[in-house]
């Protein structure tokens, strides 16, 4: 769609709900608002291709968190706050006063002043990340009730232990754009996969945050894993619920092939088992570090078992025409370049390395159009205004 018609689209969708809110669960927005999310982004990426400034802050603060490490979401977050026209500073926990023991609520208000969004990356331990963002998102609100704060910030996940809504999100948007529209993705089918990895603990919130989005569609989509790599059961369940009101279809099977079999779309990613990680998680926090590496231990003998679960060219082959679009989050464990076997062979990333990089290169503009819904009361009537400016400079801010 060209700008007009994506704004167009955007007066037609309810977003009320989602102005001065948080973003922390795809199943928690309505389909409105999911979709609103899409056309946004879009949106966005038409005008600052048409040079135009989608500055919508003269100032503010951008805060970010990441209890884990991140390339592409760090910097897609620090570039989407940096288009709407807002400075990006991170919070280092070791050289904050939450070393001395300073509370959730307190953190939360103290880095709050003048901010309008924060984002949290908290993806290692079950039952902890998006508790912790609940906390924040909670404190924040009172800051804002009480008049501690002028703003009450939007808070964005960045990553937790449920869920990766700005990657699952725009993976979507990379498979909209490529089918076409989302009305050609009725029944195409979609294998979320575990492949083998070298190493152990990845979180689960990246193939859960795809069954869980990815079922909202009408597609065909496929859980695959060995037995004992379960995921959450509750997002099993959203997942099925999510199939069955769109008429779709969730399957699972314990068979990598069968999940390829006809498959539009493959993707093919590690996880850790979510007893394991519950595991962990209490081994983390009564500090029994000769228990954490028993586990590591034993669960790297446990990938060792299933090293044929991997995305090889004869893989491919049993896809739909034996050409799916292959997806990843990235970085992918790649056999023989980033470690001698893994994720998948060295031939089939190459071959998709171009569209990968461009999957990436959707997830700025969708934590833009996450923080865009929030801050805006009228979302369509900000991108008409937006489109008609004719500064022509990205960097000059919107008057």
């Amino acid at each position: 769609m060209d700008i007009i018609n994506l704004i167009e689209r955007i007066r037609e969708l309810k977003t009320d709900k989602m102005y001065n809110d948080d973003f922390l669960l795809t199943w928690e927005k309505s389909d409105d608002e999911v979709s609103a999310v899409f056309t946004v982004a879009d949106a966005l990426r038409q005008l600052r291709l048409a040079n135009k400034s989608v500055r919508i802050f003269d100032s503010g603060l951008a805060v970010s968190l990441f209890r884990d490490n991140s390339t592409r979401t760090r910097f897609s977050y620090a570039s989407a706050a940096n288009m709407l026209g807002l400075a990006v500073q991170d919070l280092d926990e070791g050289k904050s006063q939450i070393a001395h023991g300073e509370t959730v609520r307190e953190t939360a208000n103290m880095v709050s002043f003048m901010a309008d969004v924060i984002g949290i990356r908290d993806d290692m331990y079950i039952g902890k990340g998006n508790t912790y963002m609940k906390e924040v998102a909670n404190a924040v609100a009172e800051g804002h009730r009480d008049g501690v704060l002028e703003q009450r910030p939007t808070l964005v996940n960045l990553q937790c232990d449920i869920d990766h809504p700005t990657q699952s999100m725009a993976d979507m948007l990379h498979i909209i754009h490529h089918f076409g529209g989302v009305e050609n993705l009725k029944g195409k089918k979609i294998a979320m996969t575990w492949a083998y990895s070298p190493s152990y603990g990845k979180p689960l919130s990246v193939p859960q945050g795809i069954i869980g989005l990815m079922s909202r569609f009408g597609m065909d989509v496929c859980l695959a894993h060995p037995e004992g790599y379960d995921v959450m059961s509750d997002v099993v369940d959203i997942a099925e619920k999510n199939a069955k009101e769109h008429g779709g279809r969730f399957t699972k099977t314990g068979d990598m092939k069968e999940a390829f079999r006809d498959a539009d779309i493959v993707y093919p990613k590690s996880w850790a088992p979510y007893a394991a990680m519950e595991k962990r998680t209490n081994l983390y926090g009564d500090g029994d570090d000769a228990g954490i590496k028993a586990l590591e231990k034993e669960l790297l003998g446990q990938n060792a078992l299933h090293k044929s679960w991997t995305c090889t060219e004869d893989m491919m082959k049993l896809t739909k025409n034996g050409s799916a679009l292959y997806m990843h989050c990235l970085p992918a464990d790649i056999s023989g370049v980033s470690c001698e076997m893994g994720e998948v062979e060295a031939s089939v990333f190459e071959r998709y390395r171009v569209p990968l990089y461009k999957e990436a290169g959707f997830k700025p503009y969708i934590i833009a159009a996450m923080m865009f819904i929030a801050k805006c009361k009228d979302p369509a009537g900000m991108l008409e205004k937006l489109s008609s400016n004719n500064a022509g400079f990205r960097w000059q801010a919107l008057i």
